[in-house]
């Protein structure tokens, strides 16, 4: 009988020890990241350690499913030998199977989740010491078992490269702001800011750029009172020089500098030497992500940029305020519009200009028309149409109706959008 009841406790052990490791798995899963980082900063040692276990999440849930499983098993191949040693047979292997289900499955997994749930962060922390041993111990094993599991993924023609972020920080960020969102701790406009930090990554310059032909642009060769005369009259305070052609770019002109030049000739203008005050061109790829052009803006402090694309040809131009403007929403001053090519009508649809893009569109009437195959509203129609429509066609798609107003040769330039009422058709 004592050695029964040895074998019981024996048992009891390694499943008290297989819910920690239970414990283990779902809060170091769940813990805040950011929290983690912060507490580390300020010294935390059980922070360090749970930091040091997410640096290699792969190996870490290796090790802790190894010991899980193998301690359940032991468990479980014990029970079975002292139940059945009391009850011969098929009945004892079946009383053995219940007890060993009722206790796994109550203390071993849902009680020790549900507290790593409940307090995640606490629990990384207490329990980042014992798991970071076990893994330093089976390492190796775990190892083997990776490259096991890659060879046999690679069958089914998964590659799982060596270092695979289990858990992509950035959409595990995104799905908890629009959790937060959902219940209502975020505003929309606070959704879409920090949607916008998290989107500069994936966007390129020439997603957000002001087209070539919308640049205000001043020859070069005109005389110092023509050019400061178009200075003045520009809405913009940086302003390219073009010289014989409108793409030859030779040099972009500050309104400060000039403002400056004037001040130091008494304002004499035919006294202020163009050439010495115009700033060289900076010419950038039309494939730059937003955040290492955001980077590279910082780092040159400067905040203007022409885009060009594989053949050197200008595209057109991007400021570090079109950038801010993909996270913050439009930068408004006193020559800008409210809302730039759109229109709300009485009918409450909206007429909107075909060079519009389409996220500053979803962020001026809180829609969410996709973007992910057209910058401009006029390329989304095209898109969806396949084709470029005549004025007066009309679309239904992505739930809102669109009608062509205007076409200029094949540039779609005007349109009006209106909510899609359940029913309606495509005319």
């Amino acid at each position: 009988m004592i050695t029964v009841w040895a074998w019981a406790l024996a048992i009891l052990v390694l499943l008290g020890v297989s819910a920690i490791f239970s414990a283990a798995e779902t809060a170091l899963t769940r813990a805040s990241r950011g929290r983690m980082h912060q507490l580390e900063r300020e010294g935390d040692p059980g922070a360090t350690r749970v930091n040091r276990l997410l640096a290699n999440q792969e190996r870490m849930i290796g090790t802790i499913l190894i010991a899980y499983n193998a301690l359940n098993i032991l468990s479980s191949v014990l029970a079975t030998l002292i139940i059945t040693r009391l009850i011969p047979g098929a009945r004892g292997v079946a009383v053995a199977t219940a007890v060993m289900t009722v206790l796994v499955v109550v203390y071993v997994e849902v009680l020790p989740k549900t507290l790593a749930i409940l307090r995640a962060d606490d629990v990384a922390r207490s329990l980042s010491g014992p798991i970071l041993g076990v893994v330093r111990v089976l390492g190796p094993v775990t190892e083997g078992v990776q490259i096991v599991v890659r060879a046999t993924l690679r069958l089914f023609g998964v590659n799982l490269a060596p270092g695979t972020d289990l858990l992509a920080a950035r959409e595990e960020i995104r799905g908890a702001v629009n959790l937060h969102h959902s219940e209502g701790a975020f505003e929309s406009r606070e959704r879409r800011m920090l949607g916008g930090v998290l989107d500069l990554s994936d966007m390129t310059v020439s997603e957000i750029m002001v087209h070539r032909k919308s640049i205000s642009m001043i020859d070069a060769d005109l005389p110092p009172r023509d050019l400061v005369a178009k200075a003045l009259e520009a809405e913009h305070s940086r302003l390219p020089l073009y010289r014989g052609e409108a793409e030859n770019i030779v040099g972009v002109l500050h309104a400060k500098d000039l403002l400056r030049a004037l001040a130091d000739a008494g304002g004499a203008v035919e006294r202020i030497d163009i050439s010495a005050i115009v700033r060289p061109p900076w010419f950038i790829p039309e494939t730059t992500n937003l955040k290492d052009q955001l980077n590279a803006f910082l780092k040159r402090r400067t905040h203007f940029a022409l885009v060009v694309d594989e053949y050197g040809a200008l595209e057109g131009l991007v400021a570090l305020e079109d950038i801010l403007e993909e996270i913050v929403g439009e930068i408004d001053d006193e020559y800008d519009e409210a809302v730039q090519g759109v229109r709300r009508q009485a009918d409450g649809s909206v007429h909107v200009d075909g060079d519009v893009t389409i996220r500053d569109l979803n962020r001026a009437m809180d829609w969410d028309l996709p973007d992910e195959n057209a910058v401009t509203v006029a390329g989304l129609v095209i898109h969806e149409a396949r084709a470029i429509p005549e004025p007066g066609q009309r679309f239904l798609f992505h739930g809102h109706r669109f009608q062509v107003l205007r076409r200029q040769r094949n540039q779609i330039t005007a349109l009006r959008i209106s909510q899609a009422i359940e029913g309606s058709k495509v005319g």
